[in-house]
Protein backbone atom coordinates (compact mmCIF):
# COMPACT_ATOMS: atom_id res chain seq x y z
CA UNK A 1 0.00 0.00 0.00
CA UNK A 2 1.38 3.40 -0.67
CA UNK A 3 2.38 5.68 2.30
CA UNK A 4 1.16 9.27 2.67
CA UNK A 5 4.15 12.11 1.64
CA UNK A 6 1.93 14.95 2.87
CA UNK A 7 4.04 16.56 5.53
CA UNK A 8 2.09 18.53 8.82
CA UNK A 9 4.33 21.31 8.06
CA UNK A 10 5.12 24.24 5.81
CA UNK A 11 8.66 23.28 3.88
CA UNK A 12 10.91 25.78 3.12
CA UNK A 13 10.25 25.78 -0.15
CA UNK A 14 7.04 26.47 0.36
CA UNK A 15 7.95 29.34 2.30
CA UNK A 16 9.71 31.10 -0.03
CA UNK A 17 7.83 30.59 -3.14
CA UNK A 18 6.15 33.44 -5.78
CA UNK A 19 3.14 32.97 -3.67
CA UNK A 20 3.84 32.78 -0.26
CA UNK A 21 2.59 36.13 2.04
CA UNK A 22 3.83 37.61 5.23
CA UNK A 23 5.68 40.11 7.18
CA UNK A 24 8.84 40.01 5.58
CA UNK A 25 7.66 39.40 2.35
CA UNK A 26 4.82 41.60 2.37
CA UNK A 27 1.14 40.89 0.22
CA UNK A 28 2.84 42.03 -3.04
CA UNK A 29 5.71 39.62 -2.72
CA UNK A 30 4.27 37.91 -5.86
CA UNK A 31 3.86 41.01 -7.77
CA UNK A 32 7.24 42.42 -6.86
CA UNK A 33 8.85 39.50 -7.72
CA UNK A 34 6.74 38.88 -10.87
CA UNK A 35 8.31 42.52 -11.97
CA UNK A 36 11.60 41.83 -11.22
CA UNK A 37 11.13 38.80 -13.66
CA UNK A 38 12.54 36.25 -10.73
CA UNK A 39 9.94 34.23 -10.28
CA UNK A 40 8.05 32.19 -13.00
CA UNK A 41 4.10 32.32 -13.77
CA UNK A 42 2.11 30.69 -16.20
CA UNK A 43 -0.09 32.82 -18.47
CA UNK A 44 -3.67 31.42 -18.78
CA UNK A 45 -4.43 29.68 -22.11
CA UNK A 46 -7.27 31.96 -22.93
CA UNK A 47 -5.37 35.09 -21.55
CA UNK A 48 -4.03 37.50 -24.52
CA UNK A 49 -0.02 37.94 -23.76
CA UNK A 50 -0.41 41.55 -24.71
CA UNK A 51 -3.37 42.64 -22.31
CA UNK A 52 -3.06 39.80 -19.80
CA UNK A 53 -7.19 39.81 -19.62
CA UNK A 54 -9.15 36.59 -21.33
CA UNK A 55 -9.04 37.32 -25.20
CA UNK A 56 -12.58 37.31 -27.44
CA UNK A 57 -11.20 37.18 -31.17
CA UNK A 58 -8.23 35.52 -30.20
CA UNK A 59 -5.15 35.08 -33.26
CA UNK A 60 -1.67 33.62 -32.82
CA UNK A 61 1.63 34.00 -34.06
CA UNK A 62 3.76 31.18 -35.87
CA UNK A 63 5.47 30.51 -32.66
CA UNK A 64 2.26 29.96 -30.81
CA UNK A 65 1.67 33.43 -28.73
CA UNK A 66 -1.73 34.08 -28.39
CA UNK A 67 -3.29 37.74 -28.62
CA UNK A 68 -6.69 39.22 -28.98
CA UNK A 69 -6.98 40.60 -32.33
CA UNK A 70 -8.07 44.63 -31.24
CA UNK A 71 -5.34 44.35 -28.68
CA UNK A 72 -2.48 43.49 -30.58
CA UNK A 73 -3.79 45.34 -33.74
CA UNK A 74 -3.46 48.56 -31.85
CA UNK A 75 0.28 47.75 -31.22
CA UNK A 76 1.06 46.68 -34.58
CA UNK A 77 0.10 49.79 -35.93
CA UNK A 78 2.65 51.53 -33.08
CA UNK A 79 5.48 48.94 -32.79
CA UNK A 80 5.54 46.42 -35.81
CA UNK A 81 7.05 43.90 -32.97
CA UNK A 82 5.85 41.36 -30.90
CA UNK A 83 5.48 42.53 -27.56
CA UNK A 84 6.49 38.96 -26.14
CA UNK A 85 9.95 38.61 -27.81
CA UNK A 86 10.14 41.60 -29.53
CA UNK A 87 10.80 40.31 -32.82
CA UNK A 88 9.44 41.78 -36.37
CA UNK A 89 5.79 41.30 -36.46
CA UNK A 90 3.12 41.75 -39.09
CA UNK A 91 -0.63 42.20 -39.52
CA UNK A 92 -0.52 39.68 -42.23
CA UNK A 93 1.83 37.10 -40.25
CA UNK A 94 -1.26 36.92 -37.53
CA UNK A 95 -3.22 33.53 -37.71
CA UNK A 96 -6.72 33.55 -36.65
CA UNK A 97 -7.94 30.72 -34.32
CA UNK A 98 -11.19 29.10 -34.15
CA UNK A 99 -12.04 27.73 -30.89
CA UNK A 100 -14.90 25.03 -30.27
CA UNK A 101 -17.25 25.77 -27.07
CA UNK A 102 -19.86 24.64 -24.88
CA UNK A 103 -23.12 25.99 -23.80
CA UNK A 104 -22.44 24.66 -19.99
CA UNK A 105 -21.56 27.97 -18.63
CA UNK A 106 -21.72 32.08 -19.43
CA UNK A 107 -18.29 34.07 -19.27
CA UNK A 108 -19.78 36.94 -21.08
CA UNK A 109 -22.71 37.97 -23.77
CA UNK A 110 -20.60 37.42 -26.47
CA UNK A 111 -18.60 34.40 -25.83
CA UNK A 112 -20.59 31.47 -23.90
CA UNK A 113 -19.32 27.97 -22.70
CA UNK A 114 -15.79 26.65 -22.36
CA UNK A 115 -13.41 26.30 -24.56
CA UNK A 116 -13.21 22.40 -25.43
CA UNK A 117 -12.10 19.63 -27.51
CA UNK A 118 -14.02 19.84 -30.89
CA UNK A 119 -14.15 15.82 -31.12
CA UNK A 120 -13.99 14.87 -27.62
CA UNK A 121 -15.53 17.69 -26.05
CA UNK A 122 -13.23 17.81 -23.30
CA UNK A 123 -12.80 21.23 -21.39
CA UNK A 124 -9.34 22.95 -21.95
CA UNK A 125 -7.26 23.86 -18.67
CA UNK A 126 -4.15 25.04 -17.63
CA UNK A 127 -3.16 21.57 -17.36
CA UNK A 128 -4.27 20.56 -21.40
CA UNK A 129 -1.38 19.92 -24.18
CA UNK A 130 -3.53 22.56 -26.84
CA UNK A 131 -2.54 22.69 -30.27
CA UNK A 132 -3.66 24.58 -33.73
CA UNK A 133 -3.73 22.88 -37.35
CA UNK A 134 -3.26 25.88 -39.70
CA UNK A 135 -4.75 26.05 -42.78
CA UNK A 136 -3.06 29.25 -44.29
CA UNK A 137 -4.72 32.24 -42.05
CA UNK A 138 -6.78 30.25 -39.90
CA UNK A 139 -5.91 27.47 -37.89
CA UNK A 140 -8.71 25.10 -35.57
CA UNK A 141 -7.80 24.02 -31.97
CA UNK A 142 -7.37 20.81 -31.18
CA UNK A 143 -6.56 18.60 -27.92
CA UNK A 144 -3.20 17.03 -28.77
CA UNK A 145 -4.31 13.70 -27.37
CA UNK A 146 -6.90 13.98 -30.06
CA UNK A 147 -4.77 14.87 -32.93
CA UNK A 148 -2.23 12.43 -32.14
CA UNK A 149 -4.24 9.21 -31.37
CA UNK A 150 -6.93 10.23 -34.51
CA UNK A 151 -4.19 11.70 -37.16
CA UNK A 152 -0.87 11.12 -36.12
CA UNK A 153 -0.74 7.30 -34.89
CA UNK A 154 -3.47 6.55 -37.36
CA UNK A 155 -1.24 8.57 -40.37
CA UNK A 156 -4.41 10.33 -41.84
CA UNK A 157 -3.62 13.84 -42.46
CA UNK A 158 -6.97 16.04 -42.75
CA UNK A 159 -8.68 18.23 -40.32
CA UNK A 160 -10.79 16.85 -38.10
CA UNK A 161 -13.34 19.64 -38.33
CA UNK A 162 -13.34 21.00 -42.11
CA UNK A 163 -11.62 17.81 -43.54
CA UNK A 164 -8.80 20.04 -45.01
CA UNK A 165 -5.59 18.43 -45.25
CA UNK A 166 -2.16 19.50 -42.94
CA UNK A 167 1.40 18.61 -42.75
CA UNK A 168 3.25 18.07 -39.49
CA UNK A 169 4.59 21.57 -40.04
CA UNK A 170 1.43 22.74 -39.59
CA UNK A 171 0.82 22.10 -35.95
CA UNK A 172 1.03 24.74 -33.50
CA UNK A 173 1.59 24.33 -30.04
CA UNK A 174 -0.66 26.73 -27.86
CA UNK A 175 0.22 25.52 -24.62
CA UNK A 176 2.39 22.95 -23.37
CA UNK A 177 2.12 21.51 -19.13
CA UNK A 178 5.49 20.17 -19.70
CA UNK A 179 7.51 22.59 -21.93
CA UNK A 180 6.54 25.66 -20.69
CA UNK A 181 7.73 28.10 -23.52
CA UNK A 182 8.67 32.34 -22.88
CA UNK A 183 5.68 32.79 -25.19
CA UNK A 184 3.57 31.86 -21.46
CA UNK A 185 6.41 32.83 -18.90
CA UNK A 186 5.19 36.35 -17.90
CA UNK A 187 9.15 36.81 -16.65
CA UNK A 188 10.21 36.46 -19.90
CA UNK A 189 7.67 39.00 -21.39
CA UNK A 190 9.73 41.35 -23.03
CA UNK A 191 7.42 44.54 -22.62
CA UNK A 192 7.23 43.59 -19.26
CA UNK A 193 10.96 43.91 -18.62
CA UNK A 194 10.87 47.08 -20.08
CA UNK A 195 8.69 48.35 -17.54
CA UNK A 196 5.85 48.69 -19.34
CA UNK A 197 1.99 48.02 -18.21
CA UNK A 198 -0.15 45.61 -19.71
CA UNK A 199 -2.01 47.05 -23.11
CA UNK A 200 -5.41 47.84 -22.62
CA UNK A 201 -8.40 46.73 -23.90
CA UNK A 202 -11.08 48.97 -25.60
CA UNK A 203 -13.48 48.52 -22.46
CA UNK A 204 -10.50 49.21 -20.02
CA UNK A 205 -10.19 52.41 -22.26
CA UNK A 206 -13.42 53.94 -22.12
CA UNK A 207 -13.55 52.68 -18.33
CA UNK A 208 -10.56 54.98 -17.57
CA UNK A 209 -11.77 57.97 -19.51
CA UNK A 210 -14.96 58.43 -17.94
CA UNK A 211 -14.06 57.02 -14.54
CA UNK A 212 -16.56 54.51 -14.21
CA UNK A 213 -16.52 51.20 -12.38
CA UNK A 214 -16.88 47.94 -14.55
CA UNK A 215 -19.41 46.56 -11.72
CA UNK A 216 -20.34 43.55 -13.66
CA UNK A 217 -16.32 42.50 -12.74
CA UNK A 218 -17.23 43.18 -9.14
CA UNK A 219 -20.09 41.36 -8.85
CA UNK A 220 -22.06 41.68 -5.30
CA UNK A 221 -19.70 44.40 -4.40
CA UNK A 222 -20.68 46.27 -7.41
CA UNK A 223 -23.75 48.36 -5.79
CA UNK A 224 -21.45 48.73 -2.11
CA UNK A 225 -18.60 50.13 -4.18
CA UNK A 226 -21.48 52.83 -5.94
CA UNK A 227 -22.82 54.00 -3.01
CA UNK A 228 -19.41 54.63 -1.61
CA UNK A 229 -18.15 56.60 -4.34
CA UNK A 230 -21.76 58.52 -3.86
CA UNK A 231 -21.02 59.27 -0.39
CA UNK A 232 -17.38 60.26 -0.85
CA UNK A 233 -18.51 62.76 -3.69
CA UNK A 234 -21.50 64.17 -1.58
CA UNK A 235 -18.56 64.23 1.14
CA UNK A 236 -16.36 66.55 -0.76
CA UNK A 237 -19.29 68.56 -1.86
CA UNK A 238 -20.93 69.34 1.42
CA UNK A 239 -16.96 70.32 2.61
CA UNK A 240 -16.51 72.32 -0.30
CA UNK A 241 -19.42 74.15 0.31
CA UNK A 242 -19.09 74.76 3.95
CA UNK A 243 -15.74 75.45 3.54
CA UNK A 244 -15.35 79.05 5.23
CA UNK A 245 -17.53 77.66 8.59
CA UNK A 246 -15.51 74.92 8.39
CA UNK A 247 -12.20 77.15 8.27
CA UNK A 248 -13.59 79.33 11.23
CA UNK A 249 -14.20 76.54 13.57
CA UNK A 250 -11.40 75.19 13.36
CA UNK A 251 -9.42 78.60 13.78
CA UNK A 252 -11.54 79.28 17.04
CA UNK A 253 -10.63 75.87 18.07
CA UNK A 254 -7.05 76.73 17.91
CA UNK A 255 -7.02 80.03 19.56
CA UNK A 256 -9.16 77.99 22.62
CA UNK A 257 -6.82 75.64 23.39
CA UNK A 258 -3.39 78.41 23.21
CA UNK A 259 -5.03 80.14 25.22
CA UNK A 260 -6.03 77.94 27.98
CA UNK A 261 -2.87 76.09 27.69
CA UNK A 262 -4.57 72.98 27.02
CA UNK A 263 -2.79 72.19 23.81
CA UNK A 264 0.80 70.29 24.81
CA UNK A 265 -0.98 68.30 28.04
CA UNK A 266 -2.65 65.47 26.00
CA UNK A 267 0.67 64.93 24.07
CA UNK A 268 3.13 64.89 27.55
CA UNK A 269 0.27 62.36 29.42
CA UNK A 270 0.28 60.50 26.14
CA UNK A 271 4.04 59.88 25.78
CA UNK A 272 4.53 59.45 29.75
CA UNK A 273 2.30 56.44 29.12
CA UNK A 274 4.02 55.10 25.89
CA UNK A 275 6.89 53.08 27.01
CA UNK A 276 9.02 51.22 25.09
CA UNK A 277 8.84 47.39 26.14
CA UNK A 278 12.67 46.17 26.55
CA UNK A 279 13.18 42.87 25.63
CA UNK A 280 15.02 40.46 27.79
CA UNK A 281 18.22 39.72 26.32
CA UNK A 282 17.78 35.86 27.46
CA UNK A 283 13.98 35.64 25.94
CA UNK A 284 13.24 32.89 23.72
CA UNK A 285 11.58 33.02 19.99
CA UNK A 286 8.55 31.05 21.79
CA UNK A 287 6.07 32.17 23.97
CA UNK A 288 5.64 30.85 27.28
CA UNK A 289 2.88 28.79 26.45
CA UNK A 290 0.26 30.01 29.23
CA UNK A 291 -2.25 31.71 27.00
CA UNK A 292 -3.25 28.37 24.75
CA UNK A 293 -3.29 26.36 27.97
CA UNK A 294 -5.42 28.41 29.99
CA UNK A 295 -7.83 28.26 26.97
CA UNK A 296 -8.08 24.45 26.51
CA UNK A 297 -7.60 23.27 30.25
CA UNK A 298 -10.23 24.77 32.66
CA UNK A 299 -7.94 24.02 35.27
CA UNK A 300 -5.80 26.79 34.64
CA UNK A 301 -6.11 30.67 35.25
CA UNK A 302 -7.03 31.95 32.03
CA UNK A 303 -4.19 34.66 30.38
CA UNK A 304 -4.20 36.56 27.10
CA UNK A 305 -0.47 37.16 27.46
CA UNK A 306 1.83 36.38 24.68
CA UNK A 307 4.78 36.87 27.13
CA UNK A 308 8.08 35.46 25.49
CA UNK A 309 9.97 32.45 27.59
CA UNK A 310 12.95 33.26 29.46
CA UNK A 311 15.65 30.94 28.75
CA UNK A 312 17.78 29.65 31.72
CA UNK A 313 21.87 30.74 31.68
CA UNK A 314 22.28 27.56 30.82
CA UNK A 315 20.29 27.46 27.70
CA UNK A 316 21.19 31.43 27.17
CA UNK A 317 25.17 31.02 27.00
CA UNK A 318 25.07 27.53 24.81
CA UNK A 319 22.95 28.63 22.01
CA UNK A 320 24.64 28.41 18.52
CA UNK A 321 24.42 32.27 18.25
CA UNK A 322 27.14 33.22 21.00
CA UNK A 323 30.68 32.81 20.32
CA UNK A 324 32.60 33.19 23.79
CA UNK A 325 35.84 33.76 22.50
CA UNK A 326 37.21 34.58 26.04
CA UNK A 327 39.48 31.59 26.97
CA UNK A 328 38.97 29.15 30.44
CA UNK A 329 41.59 27.82 32.44
CA UNK A 330 41.54 24.71 34.63
CA UNK A 331 44.41 23.04 37.10
CA UNK A 332 44.36 19.51 36.91
CA UNK A 333 46.28 18.19 40.15
CA UNK A 334 47.32 14.48 39.55
CA UNK A 335 49.60 12.57 41.51
CA UNK A 336 52.65 12.60 38.77
CA UNK A 337 52.44 16.55 39.03
CA UNK A 338 50.23 19.51 37.64
CA UNK A 339 48.84 20.18 34.16
CA UNK A 340 47.13 23.46 33.47
CA UNK A 341 44.09 23.50 30.65
CA UNK A 342 43.40 26.18 28.04
CA UNK A 343 39.75 26.17 27.48
CA UNK A 344 38.45 27.00 24.32
CA UNK A 345 34.41 27.31 24.43
CA UNK A 346 34.48 29.54 21.21
CA UNK A 347 33.76 26.28 18.93
CA UNK A 348 33.04 23.72 22.09
CA UNK A 349 30.59 25.61 23.99
CA UNK A 350 28.95 22.08 25.69
CA UNK A 351 31.98 20.03 26.32
CA UNK A 352 33.44 23.23 27.49
CA UNK A 353 30.37 24.01 29.78
CA UNK A 354 29.92 20.01 30.68
CA UNK A 355 33.54 19.62 32.04
CA UNK A 356 33.51 23.27 34.26
CA UNK A 357 30.34 22.23 35.80
CA UNK A 358 31.70 18.58 36.25
CA UNK A 359 34.84 19.86 37.76
CA UNK A 360 33.22 22.25 40.51
CA UNK A 361 31.25 19.23 41.41
CA UNK A 362 34.30 17.27 41.84
CA UNK A 363 33.43 14.81 39.88
CA UNK A 364 36.97 13.97 38.56
CA UNK A 365 38.43 14.18 42.23
CA UNK A 366 40.47 10.99 42.56
CA UNK A 367 39.46 9.45 38.99
CA UNK A 368 42.25 7.53 37.36
CA UNK A 369 43.36 7.45 33.87
CA UNK A 370 42.34 4.18 32.50
CA UNK A 371 44.20 3.45 29.68
CA UNK A 372 47.55 5.43 27.89
CA UNK A 373 49.04 4.29 24.58
CA UNK A 374 52.65 5.77 24.47
CA UNK A 375 52.80 8.44 21.54
CA UNK A 376 49.46 8.32 21.20
CA UNK A 377 47.44 9.75 24.08
CA UNK A 378 46.22 9.17 28.09
CA UNK A 379 42.55 8.66 28.98
CA UNK A 380 40.66 9.04 31.44
CA UNK A 381 37.15 10.79 33.40
CA UNK A 382 35.45 7.46 33.90
CA UNK A 383 34.75 7.47 38.09
CA UNK A 384 34.34 2.94 37.36
CA UNK A 385 37.54 2.83 35.79
CA UNK A 386 36.09 0.39 32.91
CA UNK A 387 36.33 2.87 30.39
CA UNK A 388 32.48 1.82 29.86
CA UNK A 389 31.22 4.32 32.60
CA UNK A 390 30.53 8.53 32.69
CA UNK A 391 28.05 10.60 32.95
CA UNK A 392 27.76 14.18 31.44
CA UNK A 393 26.25 16.63 33.67
CA UNK A 394 22.86 16.68 31.78
CA UNK A 395 22.76 13.15 32.24
CA UNK A 396 23.07 12.02 29.24
CA UNK A 397 25.23 12.13 25.87
CA UNK A 398 25.65 15.17 24.06
CA UNK A 399 26.04 15.87 20.56
CA UNK A 400 29.74 16.24 19.06
CA UNK A 401 30.99 19.89 17.84
CA UNK A 402 33.37 20.22 14.93
CA UNK A 403 32.63 23.14 14.04
CA UNK A 404 35.70 25.06 13.99
CA UNK A 405 39.52 25.10 13.39
CA UNK A 406 40.69 23.27 16.12
CA UNK A 407 42.61 19.76 14.96
CA UNK A 408 44.37 17.24 16.44
CA UNK A 409 47.72 19.06 15.09
CA UNK A 410 50.28 18.76 18.28
CA UNK A 411 50.72 17.63 21.52
CA UNK A 412 48.80 18.28 24.77
CA UNK A 413 45.32 18.50 22.58
CA UNK A 414 42.45 17.50 25.03
CA UNK A 415 39.24 15.86 23.30
CA UNK A 416 35.97 14.42 24.36
CA UNK A 417 36.04 10.51 24.37
CA UNK A 418 32.89 8.78 22.32
CA UNK A 419 31.80 5.32 21.61
CA UNK A 420 30.50 6.68 18.51
CA UNK A 421 28.36 9.66 16.70
CA UNK A 422 27.18 12.28 19.58
CA UNK A 423 28.12 10.20 22.41
CA UNK A 424 29.83 12.64 24.70
CA UNK A 425 29.68 12.00 28.16
CA UNK A 426 32.62 12.69 31.27
CA UNK A 427 35.89 11.05 29.60
CA UNK A 428 38.32 12.82 27.69
CA UNK A 429 41.75 12.03 26.60
CA UNK A 430 45.28 14.21 26.27
CA UNK A 431 47.39 13.35 23.15
CA UNK A 432 50.97 12.58 23.34
CA UNK A 433 51.63 13.14 19.79
CA UNK A 434 49.58 15.23 16.83
CA UNK A 435 46.79 12.16 15.91
CA UNK A 436 45.09 13.80 12.84
CA UNK A 437 42.65 10.91 12.19
CA UNK A 438 41.06 11.91 14.87
CA UNK A 439 39.66 15.23 13.30
CA UNK A 440 36.09 15.62 13.13
CA UNK A 441 36.02 12.19 15.33
CA UNK A 442 35.98 14.06 18.57
CA UNK A 443 35.43 17.23 20.15
CA UNK A 444 37.97 19.27 21.22
CA UNK A 445 37.78 21.59 23.91
CA UNK A 446 40.98 22.27 25.80
CA UNK A 447 44.86 21.99 25.17
CA UNK A 448 47.52 21.64 28.01
CA UNK A 449 49.97 24.66 28.15
CA UNK A 450 51.53 24.12 31.42
CA UNK A 451 53.33 20.74 32.22
CA UNK A 452 53.90 19.19 28.78
CA UNK A 453 57.34 18.58 29.39
CA UNK A 454 56.95 17.44 32.76
CA UNK A 455 53.58 15.81 33.77
CA UNK A 456 52.55 14.88 30.73
CA UNK A 457 56.19 13.24 29.88
CA UNK A 458 55.74 11.68 33.45
CA UNK A 459 52.82 10.18 32.90
CA UNK A 460 53.59 9.12 29.11
CA UNK A 461 56.62 6.84 30.67
CA UNK A 462 54.63 4.83 33.02
CA UNK A 463 54.36 1.04 31.87
CA UNK A 464 51.00 -0.21 30.98
CA UNK A 465 49.45 -3.78 30.79
CA UNK A 466 48.59 -5.69 27.69
CA UNK A 467 45.53 -3.60 27.99
CA UNK A 468 46.64 -0.54 28.01
CA UNK A 469 45.81 0.40 31.53
CA UNK A 470 48.56 1.73 33.67
CA UNK A 471 50.67 -0.21 36.13
CA UNK A 472 51.04 2.51 38.27
CA UNK A 473 47.94 4.49 38.80
CA UNK A 474 47.50 8.00 37.36
CA UNK A 475 45.38 9.89 39.38
CA UNK A 476 43.20 13.14 39.18
CA UNK A 477 43.78 14.27 42.64
CA UNK A 478 41.27 17.20 41.77
CA UNK A 479 40.57 19.65 38.89
CA UNK A 480 40.62 23.69 40.20
CA UNK A 481 38.89 26.31 38.37
CA UNK A 482 40.88 29.01 37.25
CA UNK A 483 38.51 31.63 34.86
CA UNK A 484 35.26 30.41 33.89
CA UNK A 485 34.62 31.80 30.60
CA UNK A 486 30.96 32.06 31.09
CA UNK A 487 31.19 33.57 34.29
CA UNK A 488 33.33 36.34 32.33
CA UNK A 489 31.18 36.53 29.64
CA UNK A 490 28.30 37.29 32.25
CA UNK A 491 30.39 39.67 33.99
CA UNK A 492 31.31 41.93 31.11
CA UNK A 493 27.75 41.78 29.82
CA UNK A 494 26.07 42.78 32.85
CA UNK A 495 28.85 45.62 33.18
CA UNK A 496 28.04 46.54 29.29
CA UNK A 497 24.51 46.94 30.43
CA UNK A 498 25.04 48.65 33.54
CA UNK A 499 27.05 51.92 31.37
CA UNK A 500 24.50 51.86 28.60
CA UNK A 501 21.83 52.43 31.07
CA UNK A 502 23.61 54.88 33.15
CA UNK A 503 24.16 56.70 29.88
CA UNK A 504 20.45 56.38 29.20
CA UNK A 505 19.52 57.99 32.65
CA UNK A 506 22.21 60.82 32.05
CA UNK A 507 20.43 61.10 29.20
CA UNK A 508 17.04 61.55 30.65
CA UNK A 509 18.01 64.00 33.29
CA UNK A 510 19.60 66.44 30.32
CA UNK A 511 22.73 65.21 30.06
CA UNK A 512 26.34 65.77 32.46
CA UNK A 513 27.31 69.59 33.55
CA UNK A 514 30.16 69.33 30.20
CA UNK A 515 26.90 69.03 27.82
CA UNK A 516 24.78 71.36 29.33
CA UNK A 517 27.72 74.64 29.31
CA UNK A 518 28.32 76.49 26.33
CA UNK A 519 32.32 77.62 26.93
CA UNK A 520 33.23 80.62 25.30
CA UNK A 521 36.31 82.95 24.95
CA UNK A 522 35.81 86.80 26.03
CA UNK A 523 37.84 88.46 22.91
CA UNK A 524 38.91 92.05 24.05
CA UNK A 525 38.15 94.83 20.71
CA UNK A 526 42.23 94.48 20.00
CA UNK A 527 41.48 91.22 18.68
CA UNK A 528 39.31 93.47 16.24
CA UNK A 529 41.81 95.62 15.31
CA UNK A 530 44.49 93.87 14.98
Amino acid sequence: MGKGTDKLYITHSEWSSSDAYGASTGANAGARAQRRGANFKKLPFNFCAASLQPFKNPVCTPDGTIFDVEVIGSWLEKHKTNPVNGEPLLAKDLIKLNFARNGDTTDSDENKGDLIDPVTFKVFTDNTHIVAIRHGSYANVFAWETVERMNIKSKMWRDLVDDEEFGRKDIITLQDPQNVSASRDLSQFKYLQDGQEAILTKEQEEERKGGTVNIEALGRVGEKVLRAKEAVERARAARQAGGADVNRLTQALTTNSSATGTNNKPTVARHSLIQERKRPANAATYTTGLSAASFTSTGLTPSTSGALALLSDEQYLLKPTHRIKTKGYVRMETNLGPLTLELLPEFAPKAVWNFLRLSEKGYYRDVAFHRSIRNFMIQGGDPSGTGRGGSSIWGKNFEDEFEGPNTHSTRGIVSMANKGKNTNSSQFFITYRPASHLDRKHTIFAKVIEGLDTTLTAMENVATDGSDRPLNKIVIKDVVVLIDPFAEWMKEKKEKEGEEERKREVARRGGTEDDRTTWTVRLGPGWYWS
